[in-house]
């Protein structure tokens, strides 16, 4: 006997690949902080930093291929399976993009660096393993790339494969070279970082293998690339890319001046809360595209009317995940921390576990604002969302941090107060937005692509 497809139904089924596949890149970044945390403090806080910091880098073009999602979840909605498969290709483009502009910034970071301040061994490693890193920038965006046109086309799959084949093959890599095994001499945070590297081309691989062969099995090809239809990519996927790039930099330099003021324990703290509080958002992230792909569908087919129960549904599941996270936060912080500790790490307990119980607190808002963010990105509604975000990551949450800690000596409560104000602010802002209708004006795919095929 086979259930009826309910909303819930369809939901879950798209969003169990999706968080499977974004709860591997959390694994990785926890195995990286795991497996080099024996090294010692400077380690961890080089590699938790130097990997935040990378993803930094690599979140401007990767959040602009986000919004390959939202062109194949309307066009699969509209009926245009042709020009949906052009979009594939779009998306490998701004891929070769930006793992050149990654090459060339690869000399840069010494000098990037130093402006920080970190301590001097700190300062070096996090300068190694983000320089091998940054390699693997050109998978990334291919991987999310073609992963998000899988997953606008209801086929999420495809990126749990890849995600899965990286995540295994990074933890085995991690294991064989950072530490002497296997007759290797151990090669440290360059270890963890070849791993990484290795792992994420390998993943890249699985997808496009998967892309190429349905490109040759296709019954009618995509035709020649438009140029018009790259403009519409760059024109509502570079405020996506950008939305994110300029809060994560607000975020970047929260941790990289802000945190660091208050001494190594604390950022190395501040990061291990950061990869453990991965293991809620990246699945609730899973979740939320999962309903963002629902609700492009509708855009679509032109039921708008049904976008809201689509958003209420989809804010359920994950508001509900993550306060549960949050409940064990609460419950278990000092227990979560010292997974990450070696025998001398005390001070990193300390204000580790201080930052993971208020971190429970910032869950509601992060669940709201996620769900939100997404449907508005399905939608187009890039500008404002971007404009929202970069108003309150530099004109509220910066001035604030740098008030509260470096200029009125606050410690690491402060701290993560500033961070749960911000994050309930722009859910607030989201929600408002959301609440408005105005993303329903807007019109994502080209009005005369309807018009271009049956004339084709």
């Amino acid at each position: 006997m086979t259930l009826p497809e309910t909303p819930l139904r369809r939901l879950l089924a798209l969003a169990w690949p999706v968080v499977i596949a974004r709860s591997t890149q959390s694994v990785i970044g926890f195995s990286d902080a795991l497996m080099v945390s024996p090294l010692g403090e400077e380690s961890l806080a080089a590699v938790t930093t130097g990997a935040f910091n990378t993803f930094c880098l690599v979140i401007l073009p990767m959040g602009t291929s986000f919004i390959l999602q939202s062109f194949a979840a309307q066009l699969r909605g509209k009926g245009d399976l042709v020009t949906v498969r052009r979009y594939a290709w779009y998306g490998l483009i701004l891929a070769v993009i930006a793992g050149l502009a990654a090459g060339c910034a690869i000399p840069l970071l010494p000098f990037a660096l130093r402006r920080f301040g970190y301590a001097p061994g700190v300062e070096h490693a996090m300068g190694l393993y983000m320089s091998i890193r940054l390699l693997s920038v050109g998978a990334v965006v291919g991987t999310e790339a073609l992963g998000n046109w899988y997953g606008g086309l209801g086929n999420t799959r495809v990126q749990m494969v890849a995600g899965a084949t990286a995540m295994v093959l990074n933890v085995v890599g991690c294991y064989a070279l950072i530490q002497p095994r296997f007759g290797l001499p151990g090669y440290g945070v360059a270890g963890a970082g070849w791993a990484s590297v290795f792992a994420t081309w390998t993943g890249f691989a699985v997808v496009a293998v998967t892309f190429g062969r349905d490109t040759l099995a296709a019954p009618t090809r995509a035709g020649a690339l438009r140029m018009s239809e790259f403009v519409r990519v760059l024109r509502f996927g570079v405020p996506n890319g950008a939305n994110w790039f300029l809060e994560f930099a607000a975020f970047a330099l929260f941790v990289n001046v802000v945190t660091a003021h208050l001494g190594t324990s604390v950022l190395a703290a501040f990061n291990v809360v950061l990869q453990i509080n991965s293991v809620s958002f990246m699945p609730a992230w899973g979740v939320s595209t999962a309903g963002s792909i629902l609700v492009g569908e509708a855009i679509g087919r032109g039921a708008k009317n049904d976008v809201w129960p689509l958003v209420r549904l989809t804010g359920t599941v994950v508001v509900g995940w993550m306060v549960s996270v949050g409940l064990l936060y609460l419950i278990a912080p000092a227990s979560l921390v010292r997974m990450f500790v070696s025998h001398d790490g005390e001070r990193i307990v300390t204000a580790g576990t201080t930052m993971l119980t208020l971190a429970a607190v910032w869950q509601l808002f992060d669940g709201i604002g996620l769900t939100l963010s997404e449907v508005l990105r399905a939608a187009g509604d890039t500008s404002w969302t971007m404009g929202a975000r970069i108003a309150l990551a530099w004109g509220v949450f910066i001035p604030l941090a740098w008030g509260a800690v470096l200029w009125r000596g606050g410690g690491v409560v402060t701290l993560m107060l500033v961070l749960i104000v911000y994050i309930a602010l722009l859910a607030g802002a989201l929600a408002l937005r959301f609440a408005s209708g105005r993303w329903r004006e807007i019109e994502l795919i080209e009005p005369d692509v309807s018009d271009v095929v049956g004339a084709a």
